[in-house]
């Protein structure tokens, strides 16, 4: 797809010697009452779907920009009212159009991978059906559904669910390298990427120099390799996982029912794998709960709150463990006592690998992202978490029930 309106956009966004000027002549090519956008997913969804969608044209495709950056466009493409499915086919789908490569090698391997992971998700109804592929994206299954909300996470019923779609994941086999080399190499990437960030001058803004001088202070590739060692001595099997299980990315399906109906008999579908990878289950749990203190809502700086008493009680930690466990489980036996606590110690040693993993994360994008969130004061808050749940590790033999744990979940990125 070098052609048409994308292959104007890779022109300005290659070519402009000015960043804000591309990005408005991007925005506008691919706005969703442009006249090549409007052609041209007219001709995809007449291309790689069937029924009413094969005589679709320009003047009646219904089409809405949900969100888009330079990395990916979604769409809400849907058929008019005088054109009504004929058969099967969807009445609505969701437009994804990838955008530039950049990276070469690297960010090519990621975006296949994350294409298989999509296909397999998808046929194991585990995420949003795929109705095509495409040169430059995909048509997926258009979901009327809302993001669980933060609090919902603890909810018996929600949580049991999870746990289910989870472990499910989890017994995946999945045709990418399975050693668990993503969470080690994404680490040393951003460590690299934070220490030559701190050593930007153009950083150096008054409202931030406090928190640099912070950042300058911990010395993270040590902290990375010693992590890595001490995980090391921590048995979690290594499976395919999601890697960023946070309330945003489970998304509530919605279709003709209020909220409360919705929530009567829940229906969860999950999105986002971008991060999906083989790695210790440890991470994916320790992850998951350490979200359920986080809320990403708040209006003003710095756009997110914090509760550590959210964080599950044991009886909470229980019911997913023994879910995930029963689920997870091969020919259905039955997860011991000693499972049970096994895989919580699992959960607390990997809480440290969240912290440190999503501290980092966010010291990278203070720099690199344009969207309104405290990026610095966040990357603090996940750092000192880090050092703090480590020095009880080192001074106690038992790590605590995580009421006193802080952490990090990912921001959904407009372009994600």
């Amino acid at each position: 797809m070098n052609t048409g309106v994308w292959g104007r956009v890779a022109k300005f966004s290659s070519t402009s010697s000015s960043s804000e000027l591309a990005w408005k002549i991007t925005q506008k090519l691919m706005a969703s009452d442009s006249v090549e956008m409007r052609e041209m997913a007219a001709r995809i969804c007449r291309d790689y779907l069937h029924g009413s969608w094969r005589k679709i044209t320009t003047r009646d495709i219904v089409l809405k920009r949900i969100s888009g950056g330079l990395s990916n466009w979604l769409y809400h493409v849907s058929l008019p009212e005088t054109r009504p499915p004929k058969s099967s086919e969807p009445s609505q789908v969701l437009l994804r159009l990838y955008g530039q490569v950049h990276g070469a090698e690297r960010a090519l391997e990621g975006l296949i991978t994350e294409s298989v992971i999509f296909t397999l998700l998808s046929e194991r109804r585990l995420g949003p059906k795929l109705h095509g592929v495409f040169p430059g994206g995909r048509i997926e299954e258009y979901i009327p559904a809302r993001p669980l909300k933060t609090k919902e996470l603890g909810g018996p019923q929600l949580s049991v669910l999870i746990a289910e779609k989870m472990a499910n994941i989890h017994k995946m086999n999945v045709p990418i390298n399975k050693e668990p080399r993503w969470l080690w190499d994404t680490i040393s990437g951003w460590v690299k990427n934070v220490q030559a960030n701190l050593e930007d001058p153009g950083l150096v803004e008054s409202e931030n120099v406090i928190m640099l001088q912070k950042l300058k202070m911990y010395n993270l590739a040590a902290e990375a390799e010693w992590l890595r060692k001490y995980l090391g001595k921590i048995s979690s099997p290594v499976v395919f996982c999601h890697n960023d299980m946070q309330e945003g990315n489970i998304l509530l399906c919605t279709d003709n029912m209020t909220d409360d109906e919705a929530l009567m008999n829940p229906r969860l579908v999950l999105i986002d794998f971008e991060y999906c990878s083989y790695n210790y289950r440890g991470f994916d749990l320790a992850n998951h709960f350490l979200e359920w203190m986080y809320d990403y809502t708040k209006s003003t700086h710095p756009y997110f709150t914090v509760n550590k008493n959210n964080y599950p009680r044991r009886e909470q930690q229980l019911l997913f463990v023994r879910t995930y466990l029963h689920n997870a489980g091969c020919q259905g036996e039955r997860a011991t006592e000693r499972d049970e606590e096994a895989l919580l110690c699992e959960v607390q040693a990997f809480s440290l690998a969240s912290h440190l993993f999503w501290g980092l994360w966010s010291a990278v994008n203070a720099k690199l992202s344009q969207i309104p969130f405290g990026y610095w004061e966040y990357a603090i808050e996940r750092l000192e978490s880090y050092f703090q749940l480590k020095n009880k590790i080192l001074n106690t033999t038992v790590i605590s029930n995580g009421t006193e744990i802080g952490v990090k979940r990912k921001i959904q990125e407009l372009d994600s």
